[in-house]
């Protein structure tokens, strides 16, 4: 009989470390998956310059576009926390139709290849950052599930674990990915 008490606790405490790797993987998890979208966020980032540049070669007195198009992306680079970088990325993808909607404007522009080259790299890089921000969104609603679900949110609670935010765009409007078509013709 004097087991039982020592079995007790032995599961109790199996149980409990349990719930808080658990709760410690699905951090990490987080961690990686915001990383992941970092990287992502990253190329786009660089790859805008060199688009700017291109589309500056032709369409260059087209000032106020280019330059909204390099404060958006300033903006969305030094935005931290997933709710700032949410409504930067929105306001970036906003610039980035204007940019695109001078190419529709200048037929010669719409005929350089290294712009369609970075225009259809963007679009990859757009998917990739579409993909890592639903898995991240999937990793955080696991986590923030896990730390209000019972008894789970006893040990969370304990040891201080705390939600995540969401990766997501602000409004509607913004959701949108920008997307240029050109035509045969202009090749």
């Amino acid at each position: 009989m004097t087991w039982v008490p020592l079995i007790v606790l032995a599961v109790l405490a199996l149980l409990i470390v349990g719930m808080y790797n658990q709760l410690v993987r699905l951090k990490v998890r987080c961690e990686n998956a915001w990383s992941d979208i970092d990287v992502q966020l990253k190329r786009r980032y660089d790859l805008i310059p060199n688009l700017i540049e291109t589309v500056k070669g032709y369409a260059g007195h087209e000032k106020q576009t280019l330059e909204a198009v390099v404060a958006a992306r300033n903006r969305a680079m030094t935005a931290s926390t997933p709710a700032a970088k949410g409504e930067a990325e929105g306001i970036l993808a906003q610039s980035l139709k204007s940019l695109f909607a001078l190419a529709e404007a200048y037929p010669q522009l719409r005929a350089v290849e290294s712009f369609t080259q970075l225009q259809g790299s963007l679009n990859q890089i757009e998917d990739a950052v579409q993909n890592a921000r639903r898995y991240y969104n999937a990793v955080v609603r696991d986590l923030n599930t896990k730390i209000q679900e019972f008894p789970s949110n006893v040990i969370a609670n304990f040891f201080r674990f705390q939600p995540r935010e969401f990766f997501g765009i602000a409004e509607a409007a913004e959701r949108a990915v920008p997307k240029v078509t050109f035509d045969q013709a202009a090749r």
